[in-house]
C-alpha cells in the first residue's frame, strides 16, 4: 500500500507514470482441495503498522504455520530494491526489500518460529519469480508473510504482465495455501490478497469528489484501482488498509460503489483479520489486535451523481474488535466471549466532527475520526443520528450516521461501544 506522506516519515515509492490498466483475466482464486471442497490454509491480513511486540498477531501466524516447527518465507517485493535505496549500505537507515526481509525474518524467529527466510524476489531480481531454486525454497516453508510498501510492485514481480498469470513462485505459494499453509501480510502485503479491482492509491476526499479510475497514478490523492486485481486469495470483498489511521473509509466506499462490489474489509493498523477457508464461499473471520476491522456493506446502498456531486445512501458500517467473529457468507457478526449488548446511557451530544476522513491537509486532524463519531453515537442515549463533514470544501461532503432497526453495539465494560454492527451511513455534498 502506498502510504500517505506524513511529517518525519521516510518513503521510498517507485516513480510511476500515470497509466490506464485495462481489465485482464482475474487472478485465479485459491485452489481448493477436491476432497473437502474448501481451502485448507488460512490468511492473516494486517492493516499495517504491525508493532514488533505484537505477540498476539505474530503468534497467530506462527501457530498456524506449525508452532515451534514453523518455517516462514518472507516476501518484501513491495519495498524498493537495494539498487534504489540510497541507504542500502547503512543497516540503521536502509529501507529496501533485502533489509526489510531480514528485519521480518528476525522478528519471526524472535517470536518463536523455527526458521524464517527472505524469499529473494524483488525489482532487482524479477527473474527469481520463475526460478526452480526459489520454488524449492517456497516448498520448504509452512507459512508466508508479505511485507508492506507498494502493492503494485507485487503485481509487477510475481504476476506475468498483462496476462496476469502466476509466476512459478506465486503458483507454489497458492498451492501451499490450498494444502494448509498460512499466508499473512501487512499493509500492501494484505492488500495484494484482494481479487479484482484492487485499490492502487488515493485519498478519501478526492475519491468522493472525482471518483475512481482504472490505473496507477503518480498523484497519490487520485483514487485508482487495478481491474485485474491482486492475487485473489480473498473472495468475499475488497480490501483497504491503514483505514482509520489515514481516514480511508471514504475512498473505500467510493471504490466499492464504482466497481459494483458490495463489501470491503477496512483493515486497521496493528490489527488482523484472520480468514479461514479463504477463496471459498464459506470464508469466516476472526479479529485480532488493538484496533479492529471495519466492514462496509453496500448491498442495499444507492449511489448516484447529481449536479452538486456524488451521493451514497443506505450503506452499513460494522466495526469489530479483538475476538469478534464474522461469517462472510451470512453477513453475520458474533461478539467475542465477554462482550454483551450495550445499553446507551450517555446524555451528552455527539461531538462535532469537521474532518471525518482525517485529511492529510489538516495539521490538527485526528486519526480514527470516522470511527470516533460512530462509537460516540452508539453510546449516546438521546441521539438517533449524527453528522460529520469533510475538512475540504467545494463541495464539502456530509456523512450521516444513523441508528436504524437492526443496529447493535457490544461492550465489555458497560459504557464503551467497542464493537458496532449495522450503523447506517449516508454521504452527500453540500
Amino acid at each position: 500500500m502506498r502510504e500517505r506522506p506524513r511529517p518525519g516519515r521516510r518513503h521510498f515509492l517507485a516513480a510511476a507514470t500515470a497509466l490506464a490498466l485495462t481489465a485482464a483475466p482475474a487472478a485465479a482464486q485459491a485452489t481448493t482441495r477436491p476432497d473437502a471442497g474448501r481451502a485448507a490454509g488460512s490468511l492473516v491480513l494486517i492493516g499495517g503498522a504491525l508493532k514488533e511486540n505484537n505477540t498476539q498477531v505474530y503468534g497467530e501466524i506462527i501457530e498456524r504455520a506449525g508452532g515451534s516447527r514453523a518455517r516462514i518465507g518472507v516476501l518484501t517485493a513491495a519495498s524498493v530494491p537495494e539498487s534504489r535505496d540510497p541507504h542500502a549500505n547503512d543497516p540503521d537507515r536502509c529501507s529496501n526489500s533485502a533489509c526489510n526481509g531480514a528485519y521480518y525474518a528476525g522478528l519471526f524467529e524472535k517470536h518463536g518460529a523455527a526458521d524464517a527466510q527472505w524469499i529473494p524476489v524483488d525489482l532487482d531480481h524479477v527473474a527469481n519469480a520463475d526460478s526452480d531454486t526459489v520454488v524449492d525454497q517456497i516448498n520448504s516453508m509452512t507459512g508466508f508473510f508479505f511485507g508492506g510498501g507498494d502493492q503494485y510492485r507485487y503485481v509487477t514481480t510475481l504476476l506475468h504482465g498483462d496476462r496476469h498469470t502466476d509466476s512459478k513462485v506465486l503458483a507454489a505459494i497458492r498451492a501451499k495455501l490450498a494444502d494448509g499453509a498460512v499466508v499473512a501480510g501487512t499493509s500492501a502485503g494484505a492488500q495484494i490478497a484482494a481479487g479484482r479491482d484492487m485499490v492502487t492509491g488515493g485519498e478519501s476526499y478526492q475519491g468522493l469528489r472525482d471518483g475512481s479510475a482504472a490505473g496507477y497514478f503518480d498523484d497519490p490523492t487520485r483514487l485508482g484501482y487495478l481491474p485485474a486485481g491482486g492475487f485473489g486469495f480473498l473472495r468475499s470483498g475488497l480490501v483497504d488498509t491503514h483505514t482509520g489511521a489515514y481516514g480511508r473509509e471514504g475512498r473505500a466506499l467510493r471504490l466499492t460503489a464504482d466497481t459494483g462490489h458490495d463489501r470491503v474489509y477496512a483493515l486497521q493498523e496493528n490489527s488482523a483479520l484472520v480468514v479461514d477457508q479463504p477463496g471459498t464461499r464459506d470464508e469466516s473471520m476472526t479479529v485480532l489486535g488493538t484496533n479492529g476491522i471495519g466492514i462496509l456493506d453496500l448491498r442495499d446502498a444507492c449511489a448516484r451523481t447529481t449536479r452538486d456531486g456524488w451521493t451514497l445512501s443506505g450503506a452499513r458500517y460494522t466495526h469489530l474488535t479483538d475476538g469478534d467473529r464474522y461469517d462472510a457468507r451470512r453477513w453475520a457478526a458474533r461478539p467475542a466471549p465477554g462482550k454483551r449488548p450495550l445499553t446507551p446511557s450517555g446524555a451528552s451530544p455527539v461531538p462535532a466532527n469537521n474532518d471525518v476522513f482525517h485529511s492529510a491537509d489538516n495539521p490538527a486532524g485526528v486519526p480514527y475520526s470516522f470511527l470516533s463519531t460512530a462509537a460516540a453515537l452508539a453510546a449516546t442515549r438521546d441521539q438517533r443520528t449524527a453528522t460529520a463533514t469533510t475538512y475540504e470544501s467545494a463541495p464539502r461532503f456530509t456523512v450521516t450516521f444513523t441508528k436504524r432497526p437492526g443496529f447493535t453495539a457490544w461492550t465489555s465494560d458497560g459504557t464503551t461501544a467497542q464493537s458496532l454492527v449495522g450503523l447506517r451511513i449516508d454521504i452527500a455534498p453540500r
